[in-house]
């Protein structure tokens, strides 16, 4: 069984952004004209959105969409991404391809030596051919590539099969790769979660490492765990069989079927579930949580990290201990805990250990235990 380490990460953050302000100025006014026809039928009218709940509900202040043209718009409210050809590069490969060069630039690899590709992202943008194929063919890496989702947990997920392949020795080094186009899917007309998300794209690679050998600065993967329960109050229904219950097949209704989530319940069941997750992982290993030095957790809801880390570790934790990057980029979904990880590891000692934790739509939480080396 071969030692694991994450060689190389990368990061791609799209240059637009959209301000809580800007969000709000336009779901108001769609609002507003929502109302007067709601009003006019005699129905309930639907309440505004405001930027200092969005604060206290998330911790959102900004996020960076891939395509800001066409959010703000009141008769659309959705980014306006042009359709591509067949044969050219796919939107979602294209943002994966960004970050992966950096990861690989990261490693110093050349992607030739790269056996394997996993697109591991809370949406796909197509069935087939697989994403991570067409990354694949884009980086001109060899052997083989798979897409796989699993919500918010989706890159932990990633990373939990890309160690278990390279530590049995069956991949010499697998590139997982992780672009979040979220905003494609967000319903920016629905209050509960118009606000949430932003886009990013984040890669890792993993390898093995020889016997008696280190990597200064990289991070040792000592064990890798995976956890799922169904829930609905995380659900997408978009999906092929969305046009067969159309009494119109040629037209496919989206409303109702984009993002939509529970938010309370989410709240509570989750945080719980993430700290008896952290705390048996930690325990299996003859560790406790005051025994990590960082935690990278998944950047979802600022005063839910709050919550798991006093579970926790018995008291609340500083952005040294449990670094976020939410309130600048909003939730990246499996992204974020990926981008907090490479934003904030580099003052961490050899030796030092900390835990990569995400958790999300399933319920699914997926983790890894790390090693400065």
């Amino acid at each position: 069984m071969q030692r694991v380490i994450i060689s190389g990460i990368g990061v791609e953050i799209p240059e637009s952004t959209i301000t809580n302000d800007e969000l709000v100025a336009s779901f108001n006014d769609w609002i507003d004209q929502k109302n007067v026809a709601l009003a006019a039928a005699g129905e309930p009218l639907l309440a505004k959105s405001d930027s200092d709940f969005i604060v206290y509900a998330s911790g959102v202040k900004n996020r960076h969409v891939l395509v800001r043209d066409g959010i703000l718009d009141v008769d659309r409210m959705a980014p306006r991404i042009p359709a591509r050809g067949d044969d050219e590069l796919s939107v979602m490969a294209e943002f994966g391809v960004k970050s992966a060069k950096r990861a690989l630039d990261h490693a110093g690899v050349d992607p030739a030596s790269i056996d394997m590709v996993i697109c591991a992202a809370s949406h796909q943008q197509r069935p087939y051919p697989a994403i991570a194929i067409e990354i694949q063919q884009a980086l001109g890496t060899s052997g083989a590539a798979f897409d796989m989702g699993l919500g918010c947990s989706s890159a932990a997920a990633g990373l939990h099969v890309a160690t278990s392949l390279v530590r049995t020795g069956a991949q010499k080094r697998v590139l997982v790769v992780t672009p979040e186009i979220i905003t494609g899917h967000l319903n920016f007309r629905d209050r509960q979660t118009h606000f949430i998300f932003g886009d990013a794209s984040t890669s890792m690679l993993v390898e093995g490492l020889g016997e008696g050998k280190s990597r200064s600065g990289r991070f040792e993967v000592l064990d890798t765990r995976s956890w799922t329960q169904f829930s609905n109050n995380i659900r997408t229904n978009f999906g092929f069989l969305i046009r067969d219950g159309q009494e119109n097949p040629s037209v496919v209704e989206m409303e109702g079927n984009m993002i939509k989530q529970v938010g309370n319940k989410v709240f509570k069941e989750v945080t719980v579930a993430a700290h008896r997750f952290i705390a048996a992982f930690l325990a299996d290993h003859g560790m406790t949580p005051q025994d990590i030095r960082r935690y990278w957790l998944h950047q979802a809801n600022g005063r839910m990290n709050a919550m798991i880390m006093k579970l926790t570790l018995g008291h609340e934790a500083d952005e040294d201990r449990a670094p976020m990057v939410l309130e600048k980029l909003g939730n990246t979904a499996a992204a974020g805990a990926i981008i907090a990880m490479k934003q904030y590891h580099e003052d961490m000692e050899p030796g030092d250990h900390g835990l990569l934790c995400a958790f999300g739509a399933g319920y699914s939480i997926g983790a890894a235990l790390l090693r400065k080396m």
